[in-house]
């Protein structure tokens, strides 16, 4: 059976970004692991869950997942895991990943052993692809040079927080995403013309946002070999 290992930030995962992978993965048949940085229950962006953000049905499905997955309740510490042991690690995005897993050293372990391993492919999603900004190799080189990536765009951000970077709930962003990410050399596009984006460069998979999702399992489902 497949395996996968979610990463999850504490800090406020948007919904859809983890429960429609997750979900889809299970049905699959594929064997789904949680982690977070403490080990502590993964925290929900409240905006990925408000009706007037998302919609009724899809609000009340996240939240249900949410609240009732057993593996979301009862995730493993960040520091324990083997990111060897599983065929992909997927991170899911939201705001939150900007203060805990794009900046956790055992996150950026588990995506490089992902993606730099001769087995292994990671699915990378929204602003978790800011873990690029900091990740590198073996031998020091930033793990995105040279590769094809999209995420959360500048463009996007400029229409949440405010002029000091101030989210909604007060927080100011340390980081824009797309900013960092083409700083270490990465080759981003994240096709505003398009319903969703999602590029696939060897074992690395990225997706630009909650619309994507869907896709984005897909995607990962394919290179599985089980779609």
């Amino acid at each position: 059976m497949p395996s996968a290992l979610f990463i999850v930030s504490e800090e406020g995962y948007w919904g859809e970004e983890c429960i429609e992978p997750l979900t889809a993965l299970s049905e699959a048949g594929v064997d789904v692991t949680v982690s977070t940085p403490s080990g502590s229950p993964p925290v929900i962006d409240e905006r990925s869950v408000d009706p007037e953000e998302v919609g009724a049905e899809t609000a009340d499905h996240i939240r249900s997942v949410h609240e009732t997955d057993e593996r979301l309740n009862d995730p493993i510490p960040l520091a324990e895991v083997d990111a060897d042991a599983y065929d992909a690690v997927v991170f899911p995005g939201g705001h939150g990943t900007v203060w805990d897993i794009n900046h956790d050293r055992h996150a950026r372990r588990a995506l490089a052993t992902a993606v730099a391993g001769e087995t292994g492919v990671a699915l990378v999603i929204c602003h978790a692809v800011g873990i690029f900004a900091f990740a590198r190799t073996e031998t020091g080189e930033p793990l995105a040079e040279g590769r094809d990536v999209t995420g959360f765009p500048d463009a996007w951000e400029e229409g949440i927080v405010d002029d000091h970077d101030r989210l909604p709930d007060g927080r100011k962003i340390p980081y824009w995403v797309e900013d960092e990410v083409t700083a270490v050399g990465a080759n981003w596009d994240a096709e505003l013309d398009a319903d969703t984006s999602v590029t696939v460069d060897g074992d690395l998979i990225t997706a630009r946002g909650p619309e994507s999702s869907t896709a984005a399992a897909q995607t990962l489902l394919e290179e599985l070999e089980i779609a």
